[in-house]
């Protein structure tokens, strides 16, 4: 039966427990004293008394007396006419030595500075009990006046002796106790190694004792055996162990000194007397050095490692301690079947911009903590940084992997966060890769999870996308890889090309001059057949390279247009697409402005064509972007209407002057009645708005002329021509112009 203490019963069990503990430390003191007169050689009450007014406060100070006055009635008839003094002694010196001790702000027991912030303590208390104890022998006639400094000095050394022994040991012991079971720290090596230090320790009082019975002529140098067991506990185990064994080592010496066992003669004299003392205080404090020293340079360590491992915003492990973690389960076979989940949140930029970053990193905490929760034993959760979290299923087969990858899209959508009156939450997208340990790379494990990530990205979101873990699967994220190589070489080392294909004005009453679309192509390293967009693209933009590559195609443009001033003059559209990416970036509008500011190709000739998708992703942005290079004289066209959001209220929203209806449509109009409403609906819409229509996918005579007929403006496609490299085509258009002058 669990029962429920009061704080009153619980500070009244702790004062029972302070009181018979500095009575039976009084007790063992006092078998030192043979006469009144006599200073104990060893007081370890005083060590008990600075500890709990450090633990308590100084308040509980007044214990001191109390514990005292109880052990003195029982322990110490003869005495009567020095307790007073000792009453006061002990209450006086207790508040002194925690006032210093605990003067500044409290440190955690087990580092150099709390050790000798204590010591200063234990000193200032020893001293000052000294003094008012000597005092009082000296008044009541138990020390004559010429021994009073002498006095002062045992009682002084002999409370310091029981400080530097027994209060680290209980305020690290208190420590220990207050701490969870997960922080209980031990030591580096494991129970064998304890066992043989507990060993050990046993083994050196023995041999102490025996060799000290031999011969009392190096009786203290036989403590040299304990006290190397004791640095062997500061070196390797905490400093709470290398406190009960110093502790048990000091207790253990002093009794033999102070009542002449195993070999030990009692020390007479006031010189011998403080030798010992000091040596004893040696001896404790010494080895609780090097462990608190040792200790805080673990501790550092273990920062550092906890900082290197950690992601500091959600506490999970980061990518390197993922890493390590995953590799291990792959050289263990005995962790089959595993299951790698790669977690994307959805809408973390959205609540980025319309709240703040900073209710962001609260709602990834709060993620972070509901997948923690959907954790199992063997399981690992780790932090990518951002809005990336991976995990690893242990003993997961496919359908169990994908059930708990589902749990895990619920436990995403159930985070909130509360700031105000508002709710902040998310969706996740989800990359599944079963596999089996000794098969795999963590690289590829984690590449091809990417990769089904993306798709489910691509297909909307708040889903699972499984992969399959084999390379060569149509999943297969290497070929990615590949391409954000090649990319990135073609960027670097101008590897792109300009291909266009003329767009053709319906009916007579356009304007003159040539209209065209860039394509964009890349060069074949191997010199082969340069490389169509739908094959580097998908990479571009999932590896954010697509807005360099916006730029490159702007650059090369202005460049070919520059290069033929005289095919220029005669360019009345030149039609460039532009990524969703571009849309976002904050220097994309600078970098046109100052390009077309260097350029004699005129800013109104230059046309961006943005897809309704991207421009819906977040169509202020996406109008922000419209306007400001429509101010620079630049013109937009909405690529691929009616498959995006087909929305005719787009159109509304959108200051775009052209509308590019999307080729499906376009191709089915022969043979679909309702691909060719959708085609005539969408022109006249257009019409309505001020703004001009281009069917894409045009691919024969009888569509061109069926578009025609339903007031379409321009055609693009293999009926009108078939994309040609960009100077070929500047070519040919000088060529034209020329042969009409």
């Amino acid at each position: 039966m669990n029962v429920t203490r009061t704080p009153f019963a619980r500070g009244a069990i702790r004062a029972l427990a302070f009181v018979a503990g500095y009575i039976a430390c009084v007790a063992y003191a006092w078998q030192f004293i043979a006469s009144p007169g006599d200073i104990a050689l060893y007081w370890p009450a005083s060590g008990v008394a600075l500890a709990w007014v450090v633990l308590r406060g100084a308040r509980w100070s007044v214990l001191v007396p109390v514990a005292m006055w109880i052990a003195h009635a029982g322990f110490q008839p003869g005495r009567d006419a020095l307790l007073p003094y000792a009453l006061v002694s002990g209450f006086a010196g207790a508040l002194a030595g925690g006032w210093m001790a605990c003067r500044k702000p409290v440190l955690r027991p087990g580092t150099v500075v709390y050790g000798f912030r204590i010591l200063q303590g234990g000193a200032v208390m020893a001293v000052v009990s000294a003094i008012i104890g000597g005092f009082g022998m000296w008044r009541v006639q138990l020390v004559p006046a010429p021994d009073l400094m002498a006095t002062q000095l045992r009682w002084a050394l002999g409370d310091l002796l029981g400080i530097a022994s027994i209060t680290p040991a209980l305020l690290l012991a208190a420590d220990w106790w207050q701490r969870r079971p997960h922080e209980r720290r031990d030591y580096p090596g494991g129970v064998g190694e304890s066992l043989l230090w507990n060993i050990a320790l046993v083994g050196s009082f023995l041999l102490m004792a025996w060799g000290m019975s031999l011969s009392h002529d190096f009786a203290l140098g036989l403590s040299s055996l304990p006290l190397a067991v004791a640095l062997w506990s500061a070196l390797r185990f905490t400093p709470l162990r290398t406190a009960v064994s110093v502790l048990l080592t000091v207790a253990l010496i002093a009794g033999f000194a102070g009542l002449g066992l195993a070999g030990f003669r009692p020390a007479q004299g006031t010189l011998e007397v403080a030798i010992l003392l000091v040596y004893l205080c040696l001896l404790a404090i010494l080895p609780m050095v090097l462990a608190m020293t040792v200790n805080e340079h673990r501790a550092v360590a273990r920062s550092l490692l906890r900082r290197a491992t950690t992601d500091a915003l959600s506490g999970l492990p980061n990518r390197g301690a993922f890493e390590t973690q995953v590799r291990m389960a792959l050289r263990d076979p005995a962790n089959v079947p595993l299951a790698l989940a790669y977690i994307d949140l959805d809408n973390l930029k959205l609540v980025n911009d319309t709240a703040s970053h900073q209710v962001g990193d609260q709602l990834v905490k709060a993620v972070a903590e509901s997948l923690r929760t959907q954790m199992r034993s063997g399981d690992v959760l780790g932090h990518l940084g951002g809005d990336e979290f991976v995990v690893l299923f242990h003993n997961a087969t496919p359908t169990i992997a994908r059930e708990r990858a589902q749990r895990l899209l619920h436990a995403v959508d159930n985070s909130r966060h509360r700031v105000g009156e508002e709710q902040y939450g998310t969706t996740a997208s989800i990359g599944l890769v079963p596999f089996q340990p000794e098969q795999v790379e963590f690289a590829e494990v984690l590449s091809q999870a990417d990769a089904a990530c993306f798709n489910a990205k691509e297909l909307g979101g708040d889903r699972v996308s499984m992969a399959g873990a084999m390379a060569g699967s149509a999943s297969d994220p290497t070929s990615g890889m590949r391409w954000t190589v090649r990319i990135r070489e073609a960027l670097k080392q101008q590897g792109f090309l300009l291909y266009a294909q003329s767009i053709a004005p319906l009916h007579a009453s356009m304007d003159d001059g040539a209209h065209f679309e860039l394509l964009l192509r890349m060069r074949d390293s191997r010199g082969g057949t340069p490389h169509l967009p739908d094959r580097f693209i998908p990479a571009a933009e999932r590896f954010q390279l697509a807005v360099k590559i916006d730029r490159e195609v702007v650059r090369l443009a202005l460049e070919r247009l520059e290069a033929f001033p005289e095919a220029a003059t005669a360019v009345s559209l030149c039609a460039i697409n532009l990524s969703a990416a571009a849309m976002m970036d904050e220097g994309f509008v600078g970098f046109v402005a100052e390009r077309l500011h260097r350029s004699s190709f005129p800013a109104n000739r230059l046309c961006f064509e943005i897809t309704e998708t991207s421009a819906m992703r977040d169509p202020a942005r996406a109008q922000r972007v419209i306007d400001d290079l429509r101010s620079l004289g630049c013109r937009f066209a909405l690529d691929d209407f009616g498959t995006g959001f087909c929305s005719f209220g787009h159109l509304r929203a959108l200051d775009v002057d052209f509308i590019k209806i999307d080729g499906s449509f376009v191709r089915d109009m022969e043979t679909s009645p309702l691909a060719a409403e959708v085609v005539s609906s969408i022109t006249r819409i257009a019409h309505l708005l001020n703004k001009r229509t281009i069917a894409e996918h045009t691919e024969t005579e009888s569509v061109r002329s069926a578009l025609s007929a339903l007031g379409v403006d321009y055609a693009q496609g293999f009926a009108i021509d078939r994309p040609q490299p960009f100077d070929a085509y500047l070519a040919a258009i000088a060529e034209v112009r020329a042969s009409v002058d």
